[in-house]
């Protein structure tokens, strides 16, 4: 008899421990259960998140892209015409250009055709001493070791203007040349050095009297910075040796791509 209640008792004990133990692990398999709902849900909440700001940064893709192809249509642009170039459909460049007219970076002409907005203008006049900035150390140097006037020039409006213009400090006699001078782009050497750049082509270009009589210069187009087309170079009231000054204003120009960039 004491051997009977004895095994009784270990056998209820051992019954009351299996039950605790599955109630334990029932507990616990809940507990983690929550746990990876959780975590699926926060994941699934983290992928929406980043599809949203896939689709975001689509979006503003295609809109900085839609006003470089208005920027380098001449004579504007037709929905139609953009929605083939971009390879999306008329309703997405709808509503891309409804959000960049009420930004003022589009409008519309009499035509219906999308032309750049006067909202460029604003960020470009924003943009355009913060670029002098930057190009003025390299100017400088190239101005000391010429021996001559330094000049950035950038294109505006299909035209080359001056933007930045530093004058040598050791010599009798420079040129006298201004920031917000212009000229056209295919007459000296700063307008053809960009028409050069626009072909991939770095190297130095000269002009003689092109335009001021009796004024030289060399000139090298900026390359590698987005969205700037510009040209760093010289102009003298004597002739030029290329091949002193060339390999100068070819070092000003990499110092102001990486000065920009």
């Amino acid at each position: 008899m004491p051997f009977g209640r004895a095994s009784g008792s270990a056998d209820a004990a051992s019954g009351q421990a299996a039950r605790s133990a599955g109630a334990a692990s029932g507990q616990s398999s809940r507990s983690t259960d929550a746990t990876l709902g959780r975590a699926d849900a926060g994941a699934g909440r983290a992928d929406a998140v980043a599809g949203r700001g896939g689709e975001t940064s689509q979006t503003l893709d295609r809109g900085l892209r839609l006003l470089h192809l208005v920027a380098d249509a001449s004579g504007g642009l037709t929905v139609t015409e953009a929605a083939n170039r971009l390879g999306i459909g008329r309703a997405a460049v709808y509503r891309l250009v409804s959000a960049l007219t009420g930004h003022g970076m589009l409008r519309r002409d009499g035509d219906g055709r999308l032309r750049l907005g006067a909202g460029l203008l604003h960020l470009a006049r924003r943009a355009q001493p913060l670029l002098a900035e930057g190009a003025l150390p390299a100017l400088r140097r190239l101005a000391e070791q010429a021996g001559a006037t330094a000049h950035l020039t950038v294109v505006e409006g299909g035209e080359g203007v001056a933007l930045a213009v530093v004058e040598p400090s050791w010599t009798s006699f420079h040129v006298a040349y201004r920031a917000g001078a212009r000229h056209p782009l295919d007459l000296g050497a700063a307008g053809r050095a960009i028409l050069a750049g626009r072909a991939g082509v770095a190297e130095p270009v000269s002009s003689s009297g092109e335009l001021q009589a009796g004024a030289y210069g060399v000139a090298a187009p900026v390359l590698g910075v987005p969205g700037l087309e510009a040209s760093v170079g010289v102009v003298a009231l004597a002739p030029l040796d290329v091949d002193t000054i060339g390999p100068e204003v070819l070092a000003a120009a990499r110092a102001i791509t990486t000065a920009l960039s």
